[in-house]
């Protein structure tokens, strides 16, 4: 099955907790796997960070939302344990407690309470609701930032002419670290194409291999022929790698025939060439930076040692 939500976890990690108490995060974990079946390969599962698996994450949270609502305690560092209110909690045999549930305690609404809101204003339902953890709607959100900001880039790309479509091209590639200098990489890419080459850039600032480009402005979906033309260009040319970019897409017989070459033939869409604007920072520019923090235990654990 799939890694249930951290809300689905609470109860569930509740009752872990009442019948061993303390216990370790380690020790809940464990149970809490083998009561969901949870496989390997979803224990193993790790956060986009690659700093935390997304089970143990989930865990994390669903005990952090359990201790502000006073059912859980915590003694010391990765250690808890089952409060009074929360043997009263679990000896009312709730179906499932999840943030609605919790917000009927003060201190959750407390610690629920959005900045500048009445006392005992609670946050929207839609939001309280919300089966994803805090850090996972924030990249559920930069997620959706990334998506519609990728079809915006697309959409003016193709507005461009030709030949503003190779110099975003050359931005782009120089942005990744291809081509040395932007001057170097202009005085080869563009002008107007040789036999289905439209240009020669630097694989490095060295210029020990050459890659050979080819940048089309198009609509329509690129098929196997364009890319057949394409590698027997490159053949002409004695060449080993090549780079198609399109603004459109690629058919999949097309994405077959290039990984069956010998010769090295890059194929990049417009979704791809739009997360790769994103990533030279071609076309875009800051709007907004947030820094999501963590609580250092390493520090606290010094103080208390001191």
């Amino acid at each position: 099955m799939a890694i249930p939500d951290f809300q689905t976890l609470m109860l569930p990690a509740l009752r872990v907790l009442s019948t061993v108490s303390p216990a370790t995060t380690a020790q809940v974990r464990t149970a809490l796997a083998a009561e969901f079946g949870l496989t390997a390969a979803e224990l193993a599962e790790l956060l986009p960070s690659g700093r935390q698996t997304t089970f143990a994450n989930r865990v994390a949270w669903a005990y952090s939302y359990l201790k502000q609502a006073g059912l859980i305690a915590s003694p010391r560092r990765g250690v808890y344990e089952i409060t009074a209110r929360g043997r009263e909690t679990l000896a009312q045999s709730p179906g499932r407690i999840d943030i609605p549930f919790l917000s009927r305690f003060a201190e959750f609404q407390a610690f629920r309470q959005p900045a500048g809101n009445a006392p005992g204003e609670i946050a929207a339902p839609a939001l309280t609701a919300a089966p994803l953890t805090p850090d996972e709607q924030i990249r559920a959100g930069y997620k959706r930032l990334r998506e519609a900001l990728a079809a915006q880039l697309l959409e003016r790309t193709l507005s461009l002419s030709p030949s503003s479509f190779e110099r975003l091209v050359v931005d782009v590639l120089v942005g990744l670290g291809y081509g040395g200098s932007r001057l170097d990489a202009a005085e080869v890419v563009g002008g107007g194409g040789d036999e289905g080459i439209d240009g020669i850039i630097k694989e490095d600032r060295l210029g020990l291999e050459s890659i050979y480009v080819q940048a089309k402005r198009w609509q329509g979906t690129v098929g196997r022929p364009e890319i057949q033309r394409f590698a027997g260009a490159l053949q002409g040319q004695r060449a080993r790698k090549g780079i198609f970019i399109t603004t459109s897409t690629f058919t999949a017989d097309a994405v077959s025939y290039a990984r069956g070459l010998q010769t090295t033939i890059v194929l990049i869409d417009g979704r791809q060439l739009a997360e790769l604007m994103m990533e030279a920072g071609v076309g875009v520019s800051p709007a907004e930076e947030i820094r999501v923090l963590r609580a250092d235990e390493d520090y606290f654990e010094g103080l208390d040692a001191s």
